[in-house]
């Protein structure tokens, strides 16, 4: 039958840069006589690269289509709705660059009435209304699939999520009311709290229907074809659709809230309202009317999108998914070398971690060295194994994992590397052992060859000192663990050409990873920004103040207490760098001395879980300084006087040329370091609570660009 009209002009449309997600409609007559549906595809013109989203114009335009559904539901043309994506997408929400343009309360309110206006016709439709989840459904995505009756999930779908909270929002077109609804609290938590406070973590199409969101799970090849068939069976009576009970007991829902208070509070440090506003909104939803409900989420958007906090999580969203892919500074592209063979020197773990991603990334041949056989045959078994791990997780094909796994050979002579394009040193974090591998190295392979150190610290520029060509020397410093960690710092030597600087940019984005121009210094950027922080924790600490006191100073701010992240690092590396930045920098980088004596008494870190919950180790108590006039510090003293060591040190990067611009010490922190999207890094927190003015004299970034416009 007839297709309802698309998207009409929209010239009111407040945010004319939006790309509009169209709702075409067509008829489908469904299988066993079941009658038709009116199937709407949510589709934006583009491919899956640039998903659907819904902006002003496009809810207004959903608004209409689905009034003329009604009209025709109404009159008895229709029997069934269904609302399906574009190919690989569903859709992923808000736009949230028409959210960043809101300038009042008011034009924040009337967006968020809009999505719930629209999605509410959907819910009083008169017909059975389902919705196919064929590809990435997030935020008003997951909330427009929750508003139809039945839905549908497609096996392969690799992204279902509430994720506003981790931005700065709450799950604001029925998210709060309705998945609780649906799944029970606790479940509902799961994906409104949990997932966003731990990095965001994505659910998949299988996971959704254990967790009771999805009625059906269907294969991805012919998703759409058995998603209608199951439409026509439950639309017939011959289908029953099985859902949990949810319960209505008061206790189960105030368990299952405070229990994820108690996380929010150990993620956040009460630092960020919209996760409480998003408990308070599901802690309601068990006794509120659906019309309640929706003008409650209606007034946390409009509240929650005038703060500084979304703000600051809009700017790094901004920084994660576009400068990350137009690195500032990097030179022309074509001026890259081809690379057909990586060597790597070394065999141990760090080594065998970047000769796994390169191999998995880069599909050509991968050769390590290590000083003797037996390093050697246990760093390629190691990559073996792990291409054996994710065979047998169904992550890898047998025969892509056999042929991957033939790419990676080992040597212990460095005349392997005679073909190579790209060597890339791991060894130990010393500079005279690095400069003896360079020189090795150089005077095997080919004059076009690009030399890569993976120090965390050194100098790029000494490092290549004694070369006949350092012009070909380049860091590329990524972080561990390598294949989970984004950041790769590409490091910029006093001689780098562009060449070999362009071909580390090239090798880093095929190895799918966020890359950041940085000029050569010491430890670079993250190193350098978490050496003055970890320096001046335990400077405080040193001088009397408890560890975990410290370490309380900085919930909400960084993904872990310092005290913690130095036992996942490991002190001797702490305290390397620490040696490194105080050569450096005397005037402000100190070493402490109650790590250095950590250090040397080989205590692997400064907590242990001897008793089932982490505590102090006593052993690392008794090593720490006991000054005869100690200084102890509240919380609240700490936090202040180590963001102030951080807006300092930020400062001086900057007006060293380190990096371009304050966005990339932000873009770093956040992919390097895990720093919370809700401070958009770190110098929009040192912004808002005015440490970058008391302590450098100005802002680090103008009114508006990561806080509320003026």
């Amino acid at each position: 039958m007839s297709t309802t009209l698309e998207n009409p002009a929209n010239t009111a449309n407040p945010f004319p840069d939006e790309v509009v997600t169209h709702t075409p409609v067509r008829d489908v007559a469904l299988p066993g006589a079941a009658g038709t549906m009116a199937l709407l595809t949510l589709d934006n013109g583009f491919d899956h690269t640039k998903p659907n989203t819904f902006g002003p114009a496009t809810i207004a335009a959903l608004q209409t289509t689905l009034d003329a559904l009604r009209t025709r539901a109404d009159a008895g043309e229709i029997q069934a709705v269904g609302i399906t994506g574009k190919p690989f997408v569903f859709a992923v929400g808000a736009d949230l660059k028409a959210v960043a343009t809101a300038r009042t309360r008011d034009q924040a309110l009337e967006v968020a009435r809009a999505g719930h206006r629209a999605f509410a016709t959907i819910m009083d439709l008169p017909v059975p209304t389902f919705a196919f989840v064929n590809g990435a459904a997030m935020g008003g995505g997951l909330e427009i699939a929750l508003a139809c009756d039945y839905r549908s999930v497609s096996a392969g779908v690799p992204a279902i999520a509430l994720p506003e909270t981790f931005l700065g929002l709450v799950p604001g077109w029925g998210g709060c009311y309705l998945l609780p609804n649906l799944v029970g609290p606790e479940k509902a938590l799961t994906l409104i709290i949990a997932n966003p406070m731990n990095t965001n973590r994505m659910t998949t199409g299988p996971q959704a229907k254990a967790l009771g969101i999805a009625d059906v799970l269907l294969e991805p090849a012919d998703f759409l074809e058995e998603s209608l068939t199951w439409a026509a069976g439950v639309i017939a009576g011959t289908t029953t659709v099985e859902r949990f009970e949810v319960s209505r007991d008061e206790s189960v829902w105030e368990s299952a809230v405070s229990a994820a208070r108690k996380m929010v509070d150990l993620k956040t440090g009460r630092q960020s309202p919209a996760p409480y506003r998003a408990l308070d909104l599901v802690a309601a939803a068990r006794t509120s009317t659906r019309d309640d409900a929706f003008a409650a989420e209606d007034e946390a958007l409009a509240d929650l999108v005038m703060g500084d906090e979304l703000r600051a999580g809009l700017y790094a969203f901004d920084l994660v998914q576009r400068r990350a892919k137009r690195p500032a500074g990097a030179p022309d592209p074509k001026l890259a070398g081809p690379v057909t063979l990586v060597g790597v020197v070394g065999a141990g773990l760090m080594a065998s971690q970047l000769a796994l991603l390169a191999v998995q990334r880069l599909e050509i041949p991968v050769v390590l060295t290590d000083l003797d056989q037996a390093r050697v045959d246990k760093g390629v078994g190691w990559v073996h194994s792990e291409l054996d791990a994710l065979q047998g997780k169904r992550k890898l094909s047998a025969d892509r994992a056999s042929r991957l796994k033939a790419l990676v050979t080992g040597s212990t002579t460095k005349d392997a590397f005679r073909e190579a394009d790209l060597i890339i040193e791991a060894v130990f974090e010393e500079m005279s052992v690095k400069k003896q591998v360079f020189a090795e190295v150089e005077a095997v392979v080919s004059a076009t060859c690009v030399l890569a150190t993976n120090t965390s610290s050194l100098s790029i520029t000494e490092m290549a000192a004694d070369l006949a060509h350092p012009e070909r020397v380049v860091g590329l410093h990524f972080f561990n663990p390598v294949a989970v960690m984004p950041l790769l710092e590409v490091v910029r030597g006093a001689e780098t050409d562009d060449t070999a600087l362009a071909t580390g940019f090239a090798v880093g984005k095929a190895l799918r990873k966020t890359c950041i121009l940085v000029q050569d210094s010491p430890s670079f950027i993250v190193n350098r920004l978490l050496g003055r922080w970890m320096g001046e924790v335990g400077r405080i600490v040193d001088e009397g103040t408890p560890i975990e006191v410290a370490d309380a100073a900085f919930a909400g701010l960084a993904p872990m207490p310092p005290f913690v992240l130095l036992g996942l690092v490991g002190p001797p590396i702490a305290l390397h760098n620490s040696e490194t930045l105080a050569a450096a920098y005397p005037d402000r980088f100190v070493v402490s001395e109650g790590l250095r004596r950590v250090v040397e008494a080989k205590v692997p870190a400064f907590y242990t879980r001897d008793s089932g919950r982490p505590r102090v180790d006593e052993s690392v108590r008794v090593l720490l300084p006991q000054p005869t006039e100690p200084v102890v510090l509240e919380a609240s003293q700490v936090r202040e006087r180590v963001l102030s060591a951080i807006a300092d040190e930020a400062r001086r990067m900057l007006d060293e040329g380190v990096v371009q611009a304050p966005m990339d010490l932000d873009l770093a922190l956040i992919t390097g370091a895990g720093f919370q999207f809700w401070n958009g890094g770190v110098t929009p927190l040192l912004d808002r609570t005015g440490v970058s003015e008391r302590v450098t004299g100005r802002r680090f970034l103008p009114p508006g660009v990561a806080s509320v416009p003026g």
